[in-house]
């Protein structure tokens, strides 16, 4: 039985995506920074681990406690609302490390065991806003870009042993918390620029209404696109995940 570990189970595309596995007999690696926080119902086949993607003493405790790692989602990462003039480098530092370093830390940690096996699937999560620019997205979307590039090129290294590499791109997720904690750290950051009050509110509104639209992507969405991503061979190299991802890269 094949054995798939994720990252940033706590919540959201995280948890959906563990249940996802788990309802089709996979045996699940669950991870997060404090495994007493799951709502993960009880599997015999689930293991939680305490993970911090940032902290390479605990990725290497992490990947040695779940021993052979047949699928990787990178999934663990954070959000970030604000204009670039409003983005301290402490910030942008941090959105990188979480959001970009932290994968290439995560794929090098299971690299050696699927390439002595000639098999393996690193499937990163990523961002639809790299289909399409959204002004105070600038620094989180250059963050998933980021992880788009690295995977399309890591992909052709990794063939040669067997290993495929994936990018999901979710839409925008209203339904989950990923929006409201980002926007808590803007909050927590000193909030926007005052120059920028008015261009702020014009945006905001505008991603209100599309939140209420209707056409937006579920956790559901994301989980299913990673499993098919993890499984099927012919998968494409960037699959986006919910309406409006996928719309958008029809250029709709």
């Amino acid at each position: 039985m094949n054995t798939v570990l994720i990252t940033g189970c706590s919540t959201g595309f995280g948890r959906e995506t563990a249940a996802c596995f788990l309802e089709r007999q996979w045996n699940v690696v669950a991870t997060m920074r404090d495994p007493s926080a799951s709502t993960l119902p009880a599997f015999d086949r689930l293991r939680l681990l305490p993970l911090d993607v940032t902290d390479a003493t605990s990725i290497a405790a992490a990947i040695a406690e779940a021993g052979v790692i047949d699928v990787l989602v990178n999934n663990a990462g954070i959000g970030w609302l604000n204009a670039v003039e409003g983005t301290s480098m402490e910030t942008a530092r941090r959105i990188f490390e979480t959001n970009t370093l932290s994968m290439i830390a995560m794929m090098q940690a299971v690299l050696p065991g699927m390439r002595d096996r000639r098999s393996g699937v690193i499937v990163n999560v990523s961002s639809s806003t790299t289909i399409k620019p959204l002004p105070l997205l600038s620094i989180y979307r250059a963050s998933k870009a980021a992880v788009n590039a690295l995977t399309e090129s890591a992909a052709l290294e990794l063939a040669e042993f067997g290993i495929r590499a994936r990018v999901v791109v979710p839409g925008a997720a209203p339904g989950t918390s990923f929006g409201s904690t980002a926007r808590a750290r803007v909050a927590a950051n000193g909030g926007f620029p005052d120059a920028y009050a008015g261009f702020v509110e014009q945006t905001m509104a505008a991603m209100q209404q599309h939140a209420a639209s209707g056409a937006v992507t579920t956790a559901q969405d994301v989980a299913e696109a990673v499993f098919r991503a993890a499984t099927d061979p012919d998968c494409p190299m960037i699959l986006p995940a919910g309406a409006d991802a996928i719309a958008w890269s029809e250029g709709r």
